[in-house]
Protein backbone atom coordinates (compact mmCIF):
# COMPACT_ATOMS: atom_id res chain seq x y z
CA UNK A 1 0.00 0.00 0.00
CA UNK A 2 1.26 3.67 -0.65
CA UNK A 3 2.06 5.50 2.14
CA UNK A 4 0.54 9.02 2.04
CA UNK A 5 1.11 11.21 5.08
CA UNK A 6 -0.70 14.71 3.41
CA UNK A 7 -4.28 14.76 2.03
CA UNK A 8 -6.93 17.59 1.46
CA UNK A 9 -10.05 16.75 2.06
CA UNK A 10 -13.38 18.91 1.79
CA UNK A 11 -16.16 17.90 4.53
CA UNK A 12 -19.70 18.59 4.75
CA UNK A 13 -22.14 18.37 7.29
CA UNK A 14 -25.74 17.35 7.13
CA UNK A 15 -28.50 20.65 7.04
CA UNK A 16 -31.60 20.73 9.78
CA UNK A 17 -34.62 19.86 8.38
CA UNK A 18 -37.46 22.18 8.12
CA UNK A 19 -40.38 22.98 10.90
CA UNK A 20 -43.75 22.18 9.90
CA UNK A 21 -46.45 23.86 9.24
CA UNK A 22 -49.44 21.78 9.79
CA UNK A 23 -53.14 21.92 11.39
CA UNK A 24 -55.27 19.21 12.92
CA UNK A 25 -57.99 18.25 10.45
CA UNK A 26 -59.99 15.81 12.25
CA UNK A 27 -63.54 14.63 12.19
CA UNK A 28 -65.77 15.65 15.61
CA UNK A 29 -62.38 17.59 16.20
CA UNK A 30 -63.34 21.36 15.94
CA UNK A 31 -60.16 23.98 15.62
CA UNK A 32 -58.30 20.95 16.20
CA UNK A 33 -55.41 23.50 16.24
CA UNK A 34 -51.81 23.61 15.38
CA UNK A 35 -49.65 20.31 15.37
CA UNK A 36 -46.63 20.51 12.53
CA UNK A 37 -43.57 18.90 13.82
CA UNK A 38 -39.76 19.74 14.17
CA UNK A 39 -37.04 18.89 11.45
CA UNK A 40 -34.60 16.71 12.49
CA UNK A 41 -30.97 17.82 13.06
CA UNK A 42 -28.13 17.20 10.67
CA UNK A 43 -25.45 14.63 11.00
CA UNK A 44 -22.27 15.90 11.69
CA UNK A 45 -18.72 15.20 10.33
CA UNK A 46 -16.08 13.22 12.70
CA UNK A 47 -12.77 11.76 12.50
CA UNK A 48 -11.79 8.76 14.05
CA UNK A 49 -8.48 7.15 15.24
CA UNK A 50 -8.16 3.30 13.64
CA UNK A 51 -4.94 1.41 14.85
CA UNK A 52 -5.78 -1.02 11.47
CA UNK A 53 -4.92 1.79 8.73
CA UNK A 54 -1.69 3.21 8.15
CA UNK A 55 -1.71 5.76 5.67
CA UNK A 56 -4.53 8.31 4.22
CA UNK A 57 -4.25 7.16 0.63
CA UNK A 58 -8.04 6.93 0.37
CA UNK A 59 -8.45 10.20 0.92
CA UNK A 60 -6.39 11.30 -2.12
CA UNK A 61 -9.21 9.30 -4.34
CA UNK A 62 -11.96 10.84 -2.97
CA UNK A 63 -12.08 14.30 -1.36
CA UNK A 64 -15.54 15.10 -0.82
CA UNK A 65 -17.00 14.17 2.54
CA UNK A 66 -20.99 14.61 3.12
CA UNK A 67 -23.49 13.83 6.16
CA UNK A 68 -26.82 13.43 5.88
CA UNK A 69 -29.12 15.62 6.38
CA UNK A 70 -32.12 16.20 9.00
CA UNK A 71 -35.70 14.98 7.49
CA UNK A 72 -38.58 17.75 7.86
CA UNK A 73 -40.85 17.46 10.37
CA UNK A 74 -45.03 16.73 9.10
CA UNK A 75 -47.77 16.85 11.07
CA UNK A 76 -49.37 14.93 13.68
CA UNK A 77 -46.57 16.54 15.64
CA UNK A 78 -43.56 14.38 14.24
CA UNK A 79 -40.86 14.71 14.60
CA UNK A 80 -38.27 14.37 11.85
CA UNK A 81 -35.48 11.79 11.71
CA UNK A 82 -32.13 13.72 12.59
CA UNK A 83 -29.20 12.50 10.09
CA UNK A 84 -26.78 9.79 10.79
CA UNK A 85 -23.27 11.23 11.59
CA UNK A 86 -20.40 10.26 9.34
CA UNK A 87 -17.21 9.10 10.91
CA UNK A 88 -14.50 8.71 8.66
CA UNK A 89 -11.76 6.57 10.18
CA UNK A 90 -8.10 8.16 9.74
CA UNK A 91 -4.38 6.29 11.29
CA UNK A 92 -3.42 7.05 14.78
CA UNK A 93 -1.17 10.07 14.81
CA UNK A 94 -3.63 12.13 12.35
CA UNK A 95 -3.64 15.95 12.77
CA UNK A 96 -6.51 17.84 11.48
CA UNK A 97 -5.83 21.42 10.26
CA UNK A 98 -8.63 24.05 8.78
CA UNK A 99 -7.14 25.15 5.77
CA UNK A 100 -9.02 28.08 5.59
CA UNK A 101 -7.61 29.58 8.98
CA UNK A 102 -4.77 27.61 9.60
CA UNK A 103 -6.46 26.57 13.18
CA UNK A 104 -5.48 23.22 13.96
CA UNK A 105 -8.53 21.55 14.54
CA UNK A 106 -6.80 18.68 16.85
CA UNK A 107 -4.54 15.04 17.30
CA UNK A 108 -5.52 11.71 17.23
CA UNK A 109 -3.22 9.89 18.95
CA UNK A 110 -5.28 7.20 20.71
CA UNK A 111 -7.31 4.55 19.02
CA UNK A 112 -10.93 5.29 19.19
CA UNK A 113 -10.42 8.71 19.86
CA UNK A 114 -13.02 11.34 18.25
CA UNK A 115 -12.50 14.31 17.00
CA UNK A 116 -15.49 16.96 15.48
CA UNK A 117 -14.52 18.60 12.73
CA UNK A 118 -18.12 19.78 11.22
CA UNK A 119 -20.98 20.71 13.21
CA UNK A 120 -24.31 19.60 11.45
CA UNK A 121 -27.46 22.00 11.21
CA UNK A 122 -29.68 22.71 13.98
CA UNK A 123 -33.33 21.76 13.16
CA UNK A 124 -35.94 23.79 12.35
CA UNK A 125 -39.23 24.36 14.53
CA UNK A 126 -42.73 23.52 13.62
CA UNK A 127 -45.56 25.91 13.88
CA UNK A 128 -46.90 23.88 17.06
CA UNK A 129 -43.79 25.82 19.02
CA UNK A 130 -45.58 29.07 18.14
CA UNK A 131 -48.73 28.68 19.52
CA UNK A 132 -49.78 30.60 22.87
CA UNK A 133 -52.92 32.21 24.40
CA UNK A 134 -53.22 34.83 21.76
CA UNK A 135 -51.37 33.01 18.64
CA UNK A 136 -54.11 30.10 18.61
CA UNK A 137 -53.31 29.68 14.82
CA UNK A 138 -49.71 30.34 14.10
CA UNK A 139 -48.41 30.25 10.91
CA UNK A 140 -44.74 30.66 11.71
CA UNK A 141 -42.16 28.67 10.94
CA UNK A 142 -38.47 28.35 10.83
CA UNK A 143 -36.31 26.34 8.42
CA UNK A 144 -33.24 24.64 9.45
CA UNK A 145 -29.63 26.12 9.47
CA UNK A 146 -27.17 24.80 6.64
CA UNK A 147 -24.86 22.37 7.85
CA UNK A 148 -20.78 23.47 8.08
CA UNK A 149 -18.38 23.13 5.62
CA UNK A 150 -14.79 22.93 6.10
CA UNK A 151 -11.50 22.20 3.92
CA UNK A 152 -8.91 20.18 5.76
CA UNK A 153 -6.10 19.04 5.32
CA UNK A 154 -5.20 15.98 7.35
CA UNK A 155 -1.26 15.05 8.23
CA UNK A 156 -0.47 11.71 9.63
CA UNK A 157 2.75 11.59 12.02
CA UNK A 158 3.67 8.51 13.13
CA UNK A 159 3.73 7.63 16.67
CA UNK A 160 7.31 6.43 17.78
CA UNK A 161 9.36 6.95 20.81
CA UNK A 162 12.65 7.08 19.49
CA UNK A 163 13.02 8.45 16.04
CA UNK A 164 15.99 7.49 13.54
CA UNK A 165 18.17 10.53 12.18
CA UNK A 166 21.18 10.43 9.65
CA UNK A 167 22.57 10.52 5.90
CA UNK A 168 20.96 8.14 3.33
CA UNK A 169 23.29 4.78 4.03
CA UNK A 170 23.84 6.05 7.70
CA UNK A 171 22.57 2.34 8.58
CA UNK A 172 19.08 3.17 9.96
CA UNK A 173 17.38 0.41 8.54
CA UNK A 174 19.67 -1.97 9.01
CA UNK A 175 19.44 -1.33 12.72
CA UNK A 176 15.62 -1.20 12.78
CA UNK A 177 16.18 -5.13 11.48
CA UNK A 178 18.73 -5.61 13.53
CA UNK A 179 16.31 -4.44 16.79
CA UNK A 180 12.95 -5.39 15.66
CA UNK A 181 10.80 -7.59 13.38
CA UNK A 182 10.37 -4.85 11.27
CA UNK A 183 12.27 -5.57 7.69
CA UNK A 184 12.18 -2.52 5.40
CA UNK A 185 14.45 -2.73 2.59
CA UNK A 186 18.07 -2.71 2.76
CA UNK A 187 20.41 -2.25 -0.50
CA UNK A 188 23.68 -0.63 -0.97
CA UNK A 189 23.24 2.53 -2.69
CA UNK A 190 21.10 5.95 -1.11
CA UNK A 191 17.60 6.46 -0.51
CA UNK A 192 16.45 2.85 -0.58
CA UNK A 193 14.27 4.07 2.21
CA UNK A 194 11.12 5.94 0.78
CA UNK A 195 8.72 5.89 3.61
CA UNK A 196 9.02 5.64 7.30
CA UNK A 197 8.82 2.73 8.55
CA UNK A 198 8.37 1.26 12.11
CA UNK A 199 9.33 -1.36 14.45
CA UNK A 200 8.53 -2.45 18.05
CA UNK A 201 11.26 -3.12 20.17
CA UNK A 202 10.74 -5.84 23.22
CA UNK A 203 13.26 -6.52 24.99
CA UNK A 204 11.73 -8.33 27.86
CA UNK A 205 7.87 -9.63 28.31
CA UNK A 206 5.52 -6.57 28.63
CA UNK A 207 8.69 -4.12 28.47
CA UNK A 208 9.01 -2.48 24.64
CA UNK A 209 8.92 0.89 22.80
CA UNK A 210 8.57 1.96 19.02
CA UNK A 211 10.91 3.08 17.14
CA UNK A 212 10.54 4.92 13.62
CA UNK A 213 13.17 5.06 10.37
CA UNK A 214 12.54 8.07 8.22
CA UNK A 215 14.46 8.50 4.99
CA UNK A 216 17.95 10.08 5.02
CA UNK A 217 18.16 13.83 4.90
CA UNK A 218 21.43 15.32 3.17
CA UNK A 219 22.97 18.56 3.32
CA UNK A 220 20.46 21.27 1.44
CA UNK A 221 17.37 19.21 2.30
CA UNK A 222 15.59 22.27 4.26
CA UNK A 223 15.84 23.85 0.88
CA UNK A 224 13.98 21.05 -0.78
CA UNK A 225 17.71 18.62 -1.79
CA UNK A 226 17.19 15.28 -2.06
CA UNK A 227 13.78 14.37 -0.24
CA UNK A 228 13.37 17.51 1.42
CA UNK A 229 12.34 17.78 4.58
CA UNK A 230 9.02 16.09 4.18
CA UNK A 231 9.26 13.35 6.49
CA UNK A 232 11.36 15.31 9.31
CA UNK A 233 7.83 16.31 10.76
CA UNK A 234 7.33 12.90 11.70
CA UNK A 235 10.23 13.17 14.32
CA UNK A 236 8.26 15.86 16.33
CA UNK A 237 6.61 12.99 18.15
CA UNK A 238 9.44 11.21 18.87
CA UNK A 239 10.78 11.58 22.70
CA UNK A 240 14.38 11.01 21.84
CA UNK A 241 16.32 10.83 19.13
CA UNK A 242 19.04 8.47 17.72
CA UNK A 243 21.42 10.65 15.49
CA UNK A 244 23.18 7.17 13.35
CA UNK A 245 26.58 8.39 12.14
CA UNK A 246 28.49 6.22 9.44
CA UNK A 247 31.91 5.51 10.34
CA UNK A 248 32.97 4.33 6.86
CA UNK A 249 31.56 5.76 4.00
CA UNK A 250 31.81 4.53 1.01
CA UNK A 251 32.27 7.71 -0.64
CA UNK A 252 35.19 8.97 1.63
CA UNK A 253 33.46 11.21 3.17
CA UNK A 254 34.17 13.06 6.81
CA UNK A 255 31.63 11.09 9.14
CA UNK A 256 32.13 14.30 11.68
CA UNK A 257 31.27 17.01 9.02
CA UNK A 258 28.28 14.67 7.73
CA UNK A 259 26.94 14.50 11.40
CA UNK A 260 27.36 18.41 11.43
CA UNK A 261 25.75 18.86 8.30
CA UNK A 262 22.43 16.83 9.50
CA UNK A 263 22.45 19.21 12.94
CA UNK A 264 22.65 22.54 10.57
CA UNK A 265 19.44 20.80 8.48
CA UNK A 266 17.87 19.89 11.70
CA UNK A 267 17.57 23.36 13.55
CA UNK A 268 17.19 25.18 9.89
CA UNK A 269 13.65 22.95 9.83
CA UNK A 270 12.82 23.26 13.47
CA UNK A 271 14.99 25.00 16.17
CA UNK A 272 13.09 23.45 19.15
CA UNK A 273 13.24 20.05 17.45
CA UNK A 274 17.52 20.04 17.28
CA UNK A 275 17.19 20.78 21.14
CA UNK A 276 15.39 17.73 21.36
CA UNK A 277 17.18 14.60 23.52
CA UNK A 278 19.31 12.97 20.97
CA UNK A 279 21.82 10.82 21.50
CA UNK A 280 24.93 10.16 19.21
CA UNK A 281 25.53 6.41 17.36
CA UNK A 282 28.42 5.52 15.52
CA UNK A 283 27.87 2.84 13.08
CA UNK A 284 29.48 0.55 10.73
CA UNK A 285 32.96 0.48 13.05
CA UNK A 286 33.19 -3.69 11.86
CA UNK A 287 34.44 -1.88 8.45
CA UNK A 288 37.36 0.44 10.43
CA UNK A 289 40.39 -1.58 11.54
CA UNK A 290 40.38 -2.49 15.43
CA UNK A 291 43.12 -0.42 16.03
CA UNK A 292 41.78 2.32 14.74
CA UNK A 293 37.80 2.27 15.87
CA UNK A 294 39.35 4.22 19.18
CA UNK A 295 40.72 7.04 17.57
CA UNK A 296 38.51 7.51 14.67
CA UNK A 297 35.48 7.49 17.37
CA UNK A 298 36.91 9.87 19.69
CA UNK A 299 38.16 12.78 16.79
CA UNK A 300 34.10 12.66 15.32
CA UNK A 301 32.95 13.32 19.24
CA UNK A 302 35.85 16.00 19.82
CA UNK A 303 35.13 17.74 16.66
CA UNK A 304 31.53 17.59 17.02
CA UNK A 305 31.40 18.97 20.72
CA UNK A 306 29.30 16.09 21.66
CA UNK A 307 28.30 16.32 25.38
CA UNK A 308 25.10 13.79 25.18
CA UNK A 309 25.73 9.61 25.25
CA UNK A 310 28.07 8.08 22.73
CA UNK A 311 27.28 4.66 21.45
CA UNK A 312 29.60 2.66 19.55
CA UNK A 313 27.37 -0.32 17.27
CA UNK A 314 27.76 -2.29 14.34
CA UNK A 315 24.03 -2.96 13.08
CA UNK A 316 24.71 -5.44 10.59
CA UNK A 317 26.26 -7.66 13.45
CA UNK A 318 23.96 -6.59 15.95
CA UNK A 319 27.08 -5.52 17.95
CA UNK A 320 26.20 -2.97 21.14
CA UNK A 321 22.42 -2.68 19.85
CA UNK A 322 21.17 -4.44 23.13
CA UNK A 323 23.11 -2.08 25.42
CA UNK A 324 21.80 0.89 23.33
CA UNK A 325 17.96 -0.35 23.02
CA UNK A 326 18.83 -1.41 26.97
CA UNK A 327 19.29 2.28 27.54
CA UNK A 328 16.91 3.90 25.66
CA UNK A 329 14.07 1.62 27.05
CA UNK A 330 15.11 2.35 30.90
CA UNK A 331 15.57 6.52 29.07
CA UNK A 332 11.68 5.88 28.07
CA UNK A 333 10.15 4.27 31.24
CA UNK A 334 11.74 6.95 32.82
CA UNK A 335 9.75 9.89 31.55
CA UNK A 336 7.17 7.98 31.45
CA UNK A 337 7.17 7.55 34.87
CA UNK A 338 7.51 11.01 35.49
CA UNK A 339 4.69 12.16 33.20
CA UNK A 340 2.30 9.87 35.31
CA UNK A 341 3.26 11.53 38.56
CA UNK A 342 3.65 14.74 37.38
CA UNK A 343 0.37 15.90 35.23
CA UNK A 344 2.69 18.96 34.39
CA UNK A 345 5.52 17.32 33.12
CA UNK A 346 3.18 16.16 30.73
CA UNK A 347 1.62 19.22 29.43
CA UNK A 348 5.07 20.61 28.77
CA UNK A 349 5.41 17.25 26.60
CA UNK A 350 2.50 17.64 24.97
CA UNK A 351 3.19 21.54 24.44
CA UNK A 352 6.75 21.07 23.31
CA UNK A 353 5.28 18.44 20.66
CA UNK A 354 2.92 20.90 19.54
CA UNK A 355 5.52 23.74 18.91
CA UNK A 356 7.62 22.16 17.10
CA UNK A 357 4.98 20.60 14.82
CA UNK A 358 3.78 24.31 14.38
CA UNK A 359 7.48 25.35 13.36
CA UNK A 360 7.46 22.25 11.26
CA UNK A 361 4.53 23.26 9.06
CA UNK A 362 5.50 26.87 8.80
CA UNK A 363 9.06 25.90 7.31
CA UNK A 364 7.12 23.21 4.74
CA UNK A 365 4.65 25.79 3.76
CA UNK A 366 7.50 28.19 3.21
CA UNK A 367 9.17 25.73 1.23
CA UNK A 368 6.43 25.18 -0.66
CA UNK A 369 5.61 28.78 -1.56
CA UNK A 370 9.14 29.11 -3.13
CA UNK A 371 9.09 26.58 -5.27
CA UNK A 372 5.76 27.78 -6.53
CA UNK A 373 6.99 31.37 -6.62
CA UNK A 374 10.08 29.84 -8.68
CA UNK A 375 8.50 27.79 -11.40
CA UNK A 376 6.14 31.22 -11.74
CA UNK A 377 9.37 33.23 -12.25
CA UNK A 378 10.42 30.61 -14.42
CA UNK A 379 7.36 30.29 -16.61
CA UNK A 380 7.44 34.27 -17.12
CA UNK A 381 11.10 34.58 -18.23
CA UNK A 382 10.30 31.85 -21.01
CA UNK A 383 7.30 33.91 -22.00
CA UNK A 384 9.96 36.89 -22.55
CA UNK A 385 12.25 34.96 -24.81
CA UNK A 386 10.03 34.22 -27.38
CA UNK A 387 10.55 36.29 -30.46
CA UNK A 388 7.49 36.81 -32.81
CA UNK A 389 9.00 37.16 -36.47
CA UNK A 390 6.30 38.36 -38.93
CA UNK A 391 6.93 37.17 -42.53
CA UNK A 392 5.68 39.04 -45.00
Amino acid sequence: MKFVDEAPVTVHAGNGGHGCLSFRREKYVPRGGPDGGDGGDGGSVFLEADDSINTLVDYRYQRRYRAENGQPGSGGNRTGRSGVDLILPVPVGTTAIDEDTREVLGDLTEPGQRLKVAQGGFHGLGNTRFKSSVNRAPRQTTEGSEGETRHLKLELKVLADVGLLGLPNAGKSTFIRAVSAARPKVADYPFTTLVPNLGVVSLQKHRSFVIADIPGVIEGAAQGAGLGIRFLKHLTRNRLLLHLVDMAPFDGSDPADSAAAIERELAEFSPTLAQRDRWLVLNKLDLLPPEAVDERCRDVVARLGWQGPVYRISAISATGTRELCGDVLEYLEARWQEERQDPEAARRELELQRQMQREARLKIEALRAARRGKREDDNDDDDGDVEVIYVP
